[in-house]
């Protein structure tokens, strides 16, 4: 039987937000930044957490106070950070999320691990937009990550999404709709965040 590889957290970061205009890791809700509430929603579910960034970010200060892993690929979109991941640590598996999902909450990450299988390529939710696994907030497996390295190395689709859809992904049904938008507008995030606050009670 084979044994189960520990779980880590990796928040990605390294975006350039150009529909945003302004860096979403820093974006504040309720006193704290995007990234910030990430790091601590990951860290309530996980013992270890990670956060992915360009080089350029690496000595930003609201990045730099965390445990940082720099992208060892360029270009690449969301793939560079979970495969930088990967490279980092070829053993783990890893709990991703985007940084810019306000609506993630822990019970949703608790059902994420609850329901993973690792013996599975990952463990993701079924989006029920596009009836697609959601890269952005799934668990790889080590063995996955390998040879989604391999394949993109041999210049193959760096896309997370197409990647959990040709592989074999246990994917789950999302509890309720709306919990994984993510924020790439101004206007998008102050409709999460006005959800959010509502939700809260704030």
């Amino acid at each position: 039987m084979s044994s189960v590889a520990p779980l880590q957290g990796l928040v990605l970061t390294g975006g350039q937000s150009r529909r945003m205009g302004d860096d979403k890791a820093g974006l504040s809700f309720s006193g704290n930044t995007l990234l910030d509430r990430a790091v601590a929603l990951l860290a309530s579910v996980v013992p270890v957490v990670r956060v992915s960034v360009a080089e350029k970010q690496l000595h930003e200060p609201g990045r730099s106070q965390y445990s940082l892993i720099k992208d060892e690929f360029q270009d690449m979109g969301p793939a560079a950070g979970i495969l930088s991941a990967h490279l980092s640590a070829p053993a783990v598996a890893w709990l991703v999320i985007a940084c810019d999902m306000p609506l993630l909450d822990k019970p949703l990450l608790e059902a994420l691990i609850d329901g993973r299988d690792s013996q599975s390529a990952a463990t993701a939710w079924l989006t029920e937009a596009s009836e697609a696994p959601e890269p952005l907030c799934a668990i790889y497996e080590p063995a996955t990550l390998a040879a989604f390295l391999r394949e993109v190395q041999a210049g193959g689709n760096p896309s997370p999404r197409a990647w959990l859809q040709g592989a074999n992904t246990r994917l789950l049904p999302l509890p309720r709709p709306g919990l994984l938008d993510g924020a790439n507008t101004r206007e998008e995030f102050k409709s999460l965040t006005a959800r959010l606050k509502t939700q809260s009670g704030a």
